[in-house]
């Protein structure tokens, strides 16, 4: 490879362990290390288009302001598609970042999602960076799918967790990958690190729904604690989720494998603790530290 390789990053789904990415983006920079193509699937989206849209300074701003009663502010409830319809998160972004076309930006960039209909892995490379983004992080059964051209579109961590593969199609040489998912096995069966943080007294229904939601995502069971007692469902369904993400991760990852693994520890962090993100930051960056030294194979660093 004749003078420098182009770096790409592919930034991993995990919900709230997403906030790791700005970790992680920040200690390339500081290295000199500046990606010009940048993927992402789901909260890896979200992130990769604040970098390449030249806000990830605000974002991670907002990120560190962020308290638990103003996540649930932002969520509107549904029972059509999902329990969130997203319309307010995304009238959020659009008010408070600058959307731009994703074809007019100075770097490559790509979100990846999943067509609901056929379980078709699609990718985002037009269009709306905001609604590339809304798509992408559209998680089946919290947020309701988005709307694309007939198209109903999913999370992209059904079907690419860790988008190197868009990475390359779209002129990666050295590919850098951050997985969200290595540590979780078994994290809703472990007894949780923190005492969980509740929702807003009198906060309603949906804040209601989501305080169980998290206090239950990390609680070890619901019945006694004795070595015999079965985990509760949330436990079941919360680690069954875990193992496909981890499967599906890995089997990617061998079939398509990075040049550079970043794999922060995050299994702390609940799915929606999106207001830690002063926590997720300080572990995307001590992961990413650590990960630094395989640079200089390619002459980098």
């Amino acid at each position: 490879m004749d003078g420098k390789p182009r770096i790409g990053v592919a930034l991993g789904s995990g919900s709230a362990r997403g906030w790791a990415h700005i970790g992680v983006l920040r200690v390339l920079q500081e290295a000199g290390l500046e990606p010009q193509v940048v993927c992402g699937t789901s909260i890896g989206s979200l992130v990769g288009a604040a970098c390449v849209a030249g806000e990830l300074d605000r974002l991670e701003a907002w990120v560190r302001s962020l308290t638990w009663q103003a996540v649930v502010g932002m969520l509107d409830l549904t029972t059509s598609g999902g329990l969130i319809k997203g319309r307010a998160l995304t009238e959020f972004f659009r008010r408070h970042f600058r959307d731009r076309d994703i074809q007019t930006l100075d770097r490559t960039f790509g979100a990846v999602a999943t067509q609901l209909t056929t379980g078709q892995e699609v990718w985002l490379q037009s269009g709306s960076l905001i609604d590339a983004v809304r798509a992408s992080m559209a998680f089946p059964g919290l947020l309701t799918p988005a709307q694309d051209r007939g198209r109903l579109l999913v999370d992209g961590g059904l079907v690419n967790p860790v988008p190197v593969s868009l990475c390359r199609a779209l002129g990666a040489d050295l590919v850098v990958a951050v997985d969200l998912n290595s540590d979780l096995l078994g994290r809703h069966l472990r007894p949780p690190a923190r005492p969980e943080e509740p929702a807003p007294a009198n906060g309603g229904p949906l804040a209601n729904m989501l305080d169980r939601l998290q206090s239950g995502l990390g609680r070890l069971r619901s019945g006694p604690s004795h070595s015999s007692a079965m985990p509760s469902i949330v436990d079941v369904l919360a680690s069954s989720v875990n193992i496909m993400q981890v499967r599906i991760t890995r089997s990617r990852l061998a079939g398509e494998p990075a040049d550079i693994l970043i794999q922060p520890r995050l299994a702390q962090m609940a799915f929606m603790d999106f207001h830690r993100g002063a926590a997720a930051i300080a572990e995307g960056r001590r992961a990413a530290r650590e990960a630094l030294p395989q640079f200089t194979q390619f002459g980098l660093g």
